[in-house]
């Protein structure tokens, strides 16, 4: 019973933790290097951003900026917003819809189309992503869904491989932009040559006190959207500290119970020379063991977890964001040390009791 309680403990710290690292690796593994998004300034994130369409050229054409084929700027200008749908469950949440153009499929190579096929300009036509289209209602390719003044047609699933992209609903910019009448940009995209190209694009946009915009890594940026594993690192810390003194308390009682039982046991290894170091350090040992059985207990319970989908809001831009359970070795190992911290935890004091047993005490019982 007190290996079951501590692998329970051990089991929901570990699918607390592989919760956490999923939402955090969502966003840290999302992006590029040297790719730069440029907001406003004083904006925390694309959603509360906006500036004139007039300033895409001033930005798409400085120096440092690659160029394609064609000896055009790799450059995306986009437009953000957030609308209300239901879920399968018919709760309405929060999901981020991007405008974008053509040059934005480039500047991501990791979203592949899945099934159907792109948008077209002036056709109201959508993609969504597939933890998106398994998620919410109406989001099949196919379906017709009525956003702001209009009925969109989805005709296309895209894999995002995992990225914070997987989260978003992405049209054609000119669309969207006429549909909410934002005739704005939320961000531009830009593509870098090379890492000192880029620290010398962000030093330039902040330096230029007429365009009121500022430049950031793409990697960092979405980095800086990890606020949203805030609480639920709270919460999975609560949860680990109340089962954990449970389940000290549980291991301590099933060692104290285990002394008194084993009275005899005490006895005849004093008799037979042990100091009371060795049978500390023995019922010790036997308290640890355990409870490692109750931690790979726990492990195996929690193994089903990993890669199960699901969502949470995104604090920093009220959207939902959707991510897996990530469960790797280093998560598997924190939770064997901790089962082997609640070990020694629950057993010393019980151990202390029977290393401190008289001799004379133990040969009467």
């Amino acid at each position: 019973m007190t290996a079951l309680g501590i692998g329970l403990t051990v089991a929901i710290c570990v699918i607390m933790l592989s919760l956490i690292h999923g939402l955090d690796s969502t966003f840290i593994d999302t992006g590029h290097p040297n790719h730069l998004i440029v907001i406003r300034q004083g904006s925390l994130n694309e959603v509360n951003s906006y500036f004139n369409r007039d300033l895409y050229p001033v930005i798409s054409l400085l120096p440092g900026i690659q160029k394609n084929e064609k000896g055009d700027p790799f450059s995306s200008g986009e437009i953000v917003v957030v609308i209300s749908h239901p879920r399968m469950t018919g709760e309405p949440s929060n999901v981020m819809v991007r405008g974008v153009e053509t040059s934005a499929f480039q500047l991501r190579p990791e979203i592949r189309l899945v099934q159907g096929r792109l948008f077209r300009s002036g056709m109201r036509e959508l993609l969504v992503s597939l933890p998106i289209s398994r998620r919410f209602r109406n989001m099949k390719i196919g379906s017709i869904v009525h956003l702001s003044h209009s009925d969109w047609k989805v005709v296309g699933l895209f894999d995002a491989g995992g990225t914070a992209y997987d989260s978003e609903v992405w049209g054609d910019y000119h669309d969207i932009a006429l549909d909410w009448d934002r005739p704005v940009y939320s961000s531009i995209l830009i593509a870098a040559q090379d890492p000192m190209a880029a620290k010398s694009l962000q030093n330039r946009i902040a330096d230029d006190r007429r365009i009121h915009l500022q430049a950031m890594s793409q990697t960092e940026y979405f980095k800086s959207q990890t606020i949203s594993s805030i609480g639920l690192k709270a919460l999975g810390s609560f949860i680990a500290l109340i089962m954990g003194i449970g389940s000290c308390f549980a291991a301590m009682n099933m060692m104290y119970a285990t002394v008194m039982s084993r009275t005899r046991e005490v006895a005849t290894l004093r008799t037979l020379g042990f100091g009371r170091g060795s049978i500390l350090f023995s019922f010790v040992l036997e308290s640890v063991f355990l409870s490692l059985l109750g931690g790979v207990l726990g492990c195996l319970m929690a193994l089903p977890m990993h890669g199960v989908s699901t969502g949470t809001a995104n604090f920093s831009n009220f959207s939902e964001v959707l991510f897996h359970f990530r469960i790797t070795p280093q998560i598997l190992l924190q939770g064997l040390f901790l089962s082997a911290f609640l070990g020694l935890l629950g057993g010393f004091l019980p151990a202390r009791k029977a290393s401190r047993t008289r001799l004379l005490d133990a040969l009467r019982d």
